[in-house]
């Protein structure tokens, strides 16, 4: 599900890439997810630099352009496409995650894991639209549990930078939750923290 890393990056990601290089290397007091965060969000900003190449999607999955992998894999950027309604599982992460919307919709979708004597189950805890410059930091393993979907009538494109090296990885997925019970309300049962 992966593409090859960019050789030429256009200027506003060459100059987002060397600020997160700088914040690896001096993070001035900041969490380097929250720093990235913040040069994300001007990246956003930036109109027509992901080429036309990473900007295609696939009929029948969101998919993933890898932009750029850290020489020592300590961080990569990654283009996420998705054609209208394109979901992903409900998952969780390897590793911090900064995603950004660059162009469209989507919808974050955000769950609890819970415990009764039928065993773990998921309770939904939110949701939340994100459009073009929205900006979201997930740090495992609290409040990780999600599920992303391209709310929008037109292709959205988000950008994700992860805290590992998405090329040898292939995809910054940990889990993937697909027995698990989702119910309305917790009732009685106690919220539990996932462990990997």
């Amino acid at each position: 599900m992966k593409d090859q890393t960019s050789t030429a990056n256009p200027p506003p990601l060459a100059d987002f890439i060397d600020s997160v290089e700088a914040m690896r290397e001096n993070p001035n007091g900041e969490s380097l997810s929250h720093g990235v965060a913040r040069a994300l969000k001007s990246l956003l900003a930036e109109p027509d630099w992901l080429s036309q190449d990473y900007r295609q999607g696939w009929p029948d999955r969101y998919r993933q352009h890898i932009l750029h992998v850290a020489p020592d894999g300590g961080f990569s950027v990654v283009a996420l496409v998705w054609q209208p309604g394109q979901t992903t599982p409900i998952h969780d992460h390897l590793t911090w995650c900064v995603v950004g919307v660059y162009e469209g919709e989507e919808e974050e979708t955000l769950y609890h894991l819970y415990k009764d004597a039928k065993g773990r189950f998921f309770v939904r805890a939110g949701i939340e639209t994100a459009n073009p410059g929205d900006v979201t930091v997930l740090v495992p393993p609290e409040e990780d549990v999600h599920q992303v979907t391209n709310v929008g009538d037109e292709t959205a494109i988000s950008i994700h930078v992860y805290g590992a090296d998405i090329g040898k990885l292939g995809s910054s997925i940990n889990c993937i939750f697909e027995s698990f019970r989702i119910l309305p309300e917790p009732g009685d049962a106690q919220r539990v923290p996932w462990r990997r």
